[in-house]
C-alpha cells in the first residue's frame, strides 16, 4: 500500500489469516472426529467418539449422557434468528455433522439398529432421530445417509435389490415423514434424494430442504454418478441461495468428510480429488459471499499418517514414482506413502516392486510401513484459514474449541455478546453470515 494511503475499509473488514489448532481429544492424543467435532462446534474438547457432550460423557455410556449435553454454534445461530445448514458428503448423521445437532455417547448409534439394548432402555436416542427432533428447523440438510430414516428392511429408492441399501430403524419411523409434518404448511419444504431433483428447485423459492443421496456415505468424487449424486460444489451453491435470502444472516457446515475416508482407505487418488472437488466449493461459495460480512473458515478436524516426499521433479505426478530406487532394498517407491494402512504388502518376503502394479489406479493403496486394516488419524496441529469480520482472531495457536467461539463472537451470537452494541455504534461487524468449511486434510496438503 502506498506511503500515506489509508483505505475507507475498516481493518476489521480487510482482514484474512491463518493460524493453527491443537487437535487432540480429552482422553486422546491422536483425535477421533467425534470428539474433534464436539470441540470445534460446540466449543469445549471432548472424549473421543463421542458428539455433542463434554468430556464428562464416556464413550457407549448412555447414562453419562443426560447432564453434559453442549450446544452448537449451529443451535447459537438459529437461536440468533440465522438459517443454518449442512452439507456433508458423508452420511448426515456421521461424526462431524451430528455434533451440530446431536448428544450421544457414542457416534455410531446412526440410529436405533446400531444402539445396544441397555442404551435403549436407558432413553439415549439414536443421531439420525435427534436429526430431526432436537433441531427442527434447520433449512438445509444435505449428504447421505438415507437407510437410517427408514423402517428395518424398507427398500430402498435406488438400490432395490441391495440389502445393504434398506432401511434400519428398529422403532418402524419413517423420519422423513416426520421432517415433513414438522414443517409449518405455509413454507416450502422439499425431500429430494438424487441430483436431478435437486438441480429441478428453484432455491430462491425453498424454505426447507431435506437431500439424501445415498443409503450411506455419498460415492466418491471419481466415482459420482452425475444424473443421481450432486457434487458438494452444487450442493454449497444451493444451499446458500436458499440460506441466504434471511435478512439476519445464516450458519452453514460444509465437510469434505469423503477425503477422510479416502486416506483410512489408504486411497490417495480418491482423497486428493474429494480435496479438489472441496476446494471448488470452497471458490463457489467464496463468490456467492462478501468479504465484508461473511467470516469464512477453512479448516480440518485433524490430520492423516499421510506423505508427499522422494525429492519428486516439479511436473511429476503427485502418484507417481519417486525419481530413484531405495538405497536399502533397491526397489521404486511413490512420491505418496503413508505411516500405517492397508498399503503394506510384502511378496515373496520382501516389499513388493510398485511398478509391477497400477499406481495410477483410482483405488491403488499406497504403500504404507506399518499394516493396518484402516490407516490412522495424525495427531499434529493443523492449519485454520479465515477471512472476513474478526478473521484477525484465529493467529497464532489455538486449542481447537476456541473456533467457534470466534465465530460466534464475530456474528454477535452465542453467549458472549456483550461486546456487540459498543461495536455496532463504532461501526463495527454487524451479524453477517458464516460459512465453515471443514477439508479433513492430512497437514502436508493443506499448502
Amino acid at each position: 500500500m502506498p506511503s500515506g494511503f489509508r483505505s475507507s475499509t475498516p481493518m476489521w473488514l480487510r482482514t484474512s489469516s491463518c493460524s493453527w489448532e491443537m487437535t487432540y481429544n480429552t482422553n486422546a492424543q491422536v483425535p477421533d472426529s467425534a470428539g474433534t467435532a464436539t470441540a470445534y462446534l460446540c466449543g469445549v474438547k471432548a472424549n473421543e467418539g463421542t458428539v455433542g457432550v463434554s468430556a464428562a460423557t464416556q464413550r457407549a455410556q448412555c447414562n453419562t449422557t443426560q447432564g453434559n449435553e453442549v450446544t452448537s454454534i449451529l443451535r447459537w445461530a438459529k437461536d440468533a434468528g440465522k438459517s443454518v445448514g449442512i452439507v456433508t458428503t458423508t452420511r448426515v448423521n456421521h461424526a462431524t455433522p451430528s455434533a451440530a445437532y446431536a448428544h450421544s455417547a457414542d457416534r455410531d448409534w446412526y440410529s436405533d439398529n446400531e444402539m445396544p439394548p441397555e442404551a435403549l432402555s436407558q432413553g439415549c436416542k439414536d443421531i439420525a432421530y435427534q436429526l430431526m427432533y432436537n433441531v427442527r428447523d434447520i433449512e438445509v440438510i444435505m449428504g447421505g445417509g438415507r437407510k437410517y430414516m427408514f423402517p428395518k428392511n424398507s427398500t430402498d429408492v435406488e438400490y432395490e435389490m441391495d440389502e445393504k441399501s434398506r432401511g434400519t430403524r428398529l422403532d418402524g419411523l419413517n423420519l422423513i415423514d416426520i421432517w415433513k409434518n414438522f414443517k409449518p404448511r405455509h413454507k416450502h419444504s422439499h425431500y429430494v434424494w438424487n441430483r436431478t431433483e435437486l438441480l429441478t428447485l428453484d432455491p430462491y423459492t425453498v424454505d426447507y430442504l431435506l437431500g439424501l443421496f445415498e443409503p450411506g456415505d455419498m460415492q466418491y468424487e471419481l466415482n459420482r454418478n452425475n444424473v443421481t449424486d450432486p457434487s458438494l460444489s452444487e450442493m454449497v451453491e444451493v444451499a446458500i441461495k436458499i440460506l441466504s435470502k434471511n435478512p439476519k444472516g445464516f450458519f452453514l457446515l460444509v465437510e469434505g468428510g469423503r477425503i477422510d475416508h479416502g486416506h483410512h482407505e489408504g486411497k490417495a487418488k480418491q482423497a486428493l480429488h474429494e480435496a479438489v472437488e472441496m476446494d471448488r466449493a470452497i471458490g463457489k461459495a467464496g463468490t456467492m459471499t462478501s468479504l465484508e460480512d461473511t467470516l469464512t473458515v477453512v479448516t480440518a478436524d485433524h490430520s492423516h499418517v499421510f506423505t508427499f516426499g522422494g525429492y519428486t521433479p516439479r511436473g511429476n505426478s503427485i502418484f507417481g514414482l519417486a525419481p530413484m530406487v531405495s538405497d536399502t532394498d533397491k526397489k521404486p517407491f511413490t512420491a505418496i506413502l503413508y505411516g500405517n494402512g492397508p498399503g503394506y504388502k510384502v511378496v515373496g518376503g520382501e516389499r513388493e516392486n510398485v511398478s509391477m502394479v497400477d499406481y495410477a489406479h483410482n483405488n491403488y493403496q499406497a504403500q504404507s510401513a506399518v499394516p493396518l486394516r484402516h490407516e490412522t488419524h495424525g495427531g499434529e496441529d493443523v492449519a485454520v484459514f479465515a477471512k472476513g469480520p474478526m478473521a484477525h482472531l484465529l493467529h497464532g495457536v489455538h486449542e481447537q474449541n476456541y473456533i467457534p467461539h470466534v465465530m460466534a463472537y464475530a456474528a454477535c451470537i452465542g453467549a458472549n455478546q456483550d461486546h456487540c452494541a459498543s461495536a455496532s455504534s463504532a461501526g463495527g461487524p454487524s451479524p453477517g453470515p458464516l460459512l465453515l468449511l471443514l477439508a479433513l486434510l492430512p497437514l502436508s496438503i493443506l499448502f
